[in-house]
């Protein structure tokens, strides 16, 4: 049975991908990563990660990228390469710039880099809302904290350093969480209409879920699609504007279908030569982007 409804129907396909992932041979998933290479040289090789697929194993899932490495290499190389090296990770629903080593140095090279800050990393989001002020930076450290509602679940969030006090508004400086880790990400808004806007990102640092908690929690616009981060305390669909739906052509009822839209969109490695890598936003991505009308060029 079809849905009649176009974003369901683009849902749809999209968790049939992720689950085809899941299912196929890794032959195959290694040959579909060899297809969305973007870049390779001696030391690396860059790929256009897919939607939905997890970078590391765990309960219940078959098929991830680590283990189509040693796979992938032979394909890209010869029947004698060593296994490729993962060097970062991005979620499983986030799409985009992948870099794998070839050598375990140059994989523990990169790895520097990532952990020095020495990285350039630009992600395109689509999020709901407009953001005030329409560039800044959010700096505010992220924890993780257990949710306790009649789902309990964990989810990270923040962790200010200051708070209003409540007797006369003044800003107070509160003690600092041990657990809580520094956290910075600037943002610029690109496009906006449809009661959403096009972000670009630029987290400084790499706390798990950082841009999504940033988003939704820093400057009230979670991600479009991200629905653990547009609520605090329940595990619900997120609620969409009108218009929004409207130009989506979705119900409310079947918003709990759309995918999360984050993008990693442009690395700049420094290896001698500083690299520049740019993956283009998915099929399913750039359709969101023309029918929210929210058109680079034109803002």
């Amino acid at each position: 049975q079809i849905p009649r409804d176009p974003a369901q129907r683009q849902l749809r396909e999209l968790t049939a991908l992720s689950r085809q992932l899941q299912r196929v041979h890794p032959n195959v998933l290694a040959k579909i990563l060899k297809k969305g290479t973007v870049y390779q040289n001696e030391e690396i090789v860059v790929i256009n990660k897919p939607y939905g697929l997890p970078v590391h194993g765990g309960p219940g899932i078959k098929n991830c990228i680590t283990d189509v490495l040693p796979i992938l290499a032979k394909m890209l190389e010869n029947m004698r390469a060593e296994p490729l090296h993962l060097c970062h990770r991005l979620d499983k629903e986030t799409t985009g710039v992948m870099v794998l080593a070839r050598s375990k140095e140059a994989a523990e090279k990169i790895r520097l880099l990532f952990k020095t800050r020495q990285v350039e990393k630009i992600y395109w989001a689509i999020v709901l809302g407009d953001p005030d002020p329409a560039e800044g930076i959010v700096e505010i450290p992220i924890v993780e904290k257990e949710v306790r509602s009649h789902q309990s679940h964990y989810k990270m969030t923040l962790a200010p350093n200051y708070r209003l006090c409540p007797e006369d508004g003044k800003v107070v400086k509160i003690r600092k969480n041990r657990s809580a880790e520094s956290a910075v990400t600037r943002y610029r808004r690109l496009a906006g209409a449809s009661a959403c806007s096009l972000l670009e990102l630029q987290p400084i640092t790499g706390v798990k879920h950082q841009i999504r908690v940033h988003l939704a929690y820093g400057l009230g616009c979670p991600i479009l699609g991200d629905h653990k981060y547009s609520h605090w305390s329940k595990l619900a669909p997120q609620k969409l504007p009108e218009l929004t739906l409207r130009r989506l052509k979705l119900r409310q009822s079947k918003a709990r279908h759309l995918p999360l839209y984050l993008h990693a969109h442009r690395l700049c490695l420094p290896l001698g030569q500083p690299i520049d890598l740019v993956c283009q936003p998915p099929h399913f991505f750039q359709k969101a982007l023309r029918k929210l009308e929210l058109d680079i060029a034109k803002d």
